[in-house]
């Protein structure tokens, strides 16, 4: 690669994965870290990117919405770990609102295996595909205009739909979290729509892998002392978990992931 296709590759890797690590794109580009290092700091000074210690994250409000399949993919195993540790939090008997989202898919999977009795409200046509037969769960689906890709429901109506409801816990996706952004997402309806979540129910789980943590999407949800929980692979030692912890959000981490390539 030359220097400008090279930079180009890392600003896709941060789109599509939300952080990158030094030497792992040193690896795949056959270059030393201090290049990648120099790369980065040209990439961040265009505001393309955001350096941190040890690799790049995505630039406030910059990045775009990988599609939902690749957000799938990555990182399933910590998902699975994540919404293990979210499903511990609840009770049954509940009624729940499940978002919509990869992460929170993993979540309605994992309520499904414990088959739980459950009430579930949901903006989401995979969320309610995946409960839909289990025998202890009713489920509520939000109507609205289907969102592609995503099979989740925004706008006006899904908003008044989830209005009719009282919840106990609403367990949402985020594509950012900070302590200077709260929680925040990609897309104007969507984050609409979590909110009208949060405003229905009495506490909010927020379930986010590590590569959310530090980053800030377009629209703000909500600020992050709003949340009961974070559930995340991130390290205890994180930056945006310290802050959560010091407003008093109870911090759940799982098992990080060993490795990560770009």
């Amino acid at each position: 690669m030359d220097v400008t296709e090279r930079r180009k590759f890392i600003v896709e890797q941060v789109a599509l994965h939300g952080e990158v690590e030094f030497s792992a794109l040193a690896e795949v580009c056959a270059m030393s870290e201090m290049t990648i290092r120099r790369d980065i700091d040209v990439l961040q000074a265009e505001g393309l990117v955001r350096r941190v210690v040890g690799g790049a994250i995505a630039a406030r409000g910059t990045a775009q919405e990988p599609p939902f399949q690749s957000r799938a993919s990555d990182a399933a195993q910590e998902k699975e770990h994540i919404a293990t540790a979210v499903v511990d939090l609840l009770s049954p008997g509940e009624t729940v609102l499940l978002d919509s989202g990869s992460t929170v898919l993993s979540v309605a999977r994992e309520i499904r295996q414990r088959d739980m009795a459950l009430t579930v409200v949901t903006p989401s046509v995979l969320v309610a595909l995946e409960l839909s037969d289990a025998p202890h769960i009713s489920v509520y689906l939000a109507g609205g205009l289907l969102r592609p890709g995503e099979l989740s429901l925004i706008g006006s109506d899904t908003v008044e739909y989830l209005g009719r409801f009282n919840c106990d816990t609403a367990v949402l996706g985020v594509a950012g979290i900070d302590d200077v952004g709260g929680i925040s997402d990609y897309h104007h309806d969507e984050a609409y729509v979590k909110k009208a979540a949060m405003a229905i129910s009495k506490r909010t789980i927020v379930a986010a892998d590590r590569t959310k943590l530090g980053r800030g999407a377009l629209v703000k949800i909500a600020d992050l002392h709003s949340i009961y929980a974070l559930v995340t692979d991130a390290d205890r030692r994180n930056q945006t978990v310290k802050a959560a912890e010091s407003l008093g959000v109870s911090v759940i981490t799982v098992k990080p992931r060993e490795t990560v390539s770009p």
